[in-house]
């Protein structure tokens, strides 16, 4: 017996700054499982034509925060000074929290997108390769000749070896 995902999506609408919630189950609930914070996924899929969607964060069952800088989608316990999850009191305040890592599971219960406007990036681009500059070997210089020093004798007389009879 196989668990299908169902999520409570919640879209935000910067310019009319508005947010719109959505119950998503089955096949549309599947696309996301997976994903990680900070990916744009096409709306059409999950039933918003016309616009793409940023994941911006969520949360389980029980209310733990997912976390973008926590890998996997396992629960964590994680030394935070501040961001999702922790609201230090004081200054430098430190503390061991349970957070939830960026990746949408089964076990995720809401999760947070965006509209996105901009321009999406190309996933996996390699770097453009750069030729590597060549430069003249250093000439060796010689290094200052040291003394070696000698051992010097112990002053614990030598033992003599046993005789054995």
């Amino acid at each position: 017996m196989r668990i299908m995902a169902k999520f409570k999506m919640i879209v935000s609408d910067p310019q009319t700054r508005k947010a719109t919630v959505a119950e998503l189950e089955g096949s549309k609930a599947q696309v996301l499982v997976g994903r990680n914070i900070g990916e744009v996924i096409d709306g059409s899929q999950i039933g918003f034509s016309g616009s793409k969607l940023k994941i911006t964060g969520g949360c389980d069952k029980d209310g733990i925060p997912m976390r973008a800088d926590v890998h996997g989608g396992a629960k964590k316990y994680v030394v935070l000074s501040g961001g999702v999850g922790f609201r230090p009191k004081r200054e430098g305040e430190r503390r061991r929290k349970l957070v939830r890592g960026g990746m949408i599971t089964d076990e995720t219960y809401q999760v947070n997108t965006v509209v996105f406007t901009g321009e999406v990036e190309p996933e996996e681009k390699p770097p453009p390769a750069k030729e590597p500059e060549v430069k003249p070997a250093p000439t060796p210089t010689k290094a200052p000749e040291t003394k070696a020093k000698k051992a010097k004798p112990s002053k614990k007389p030598h033992k003599k070896p046993k005789k054995k009879k």
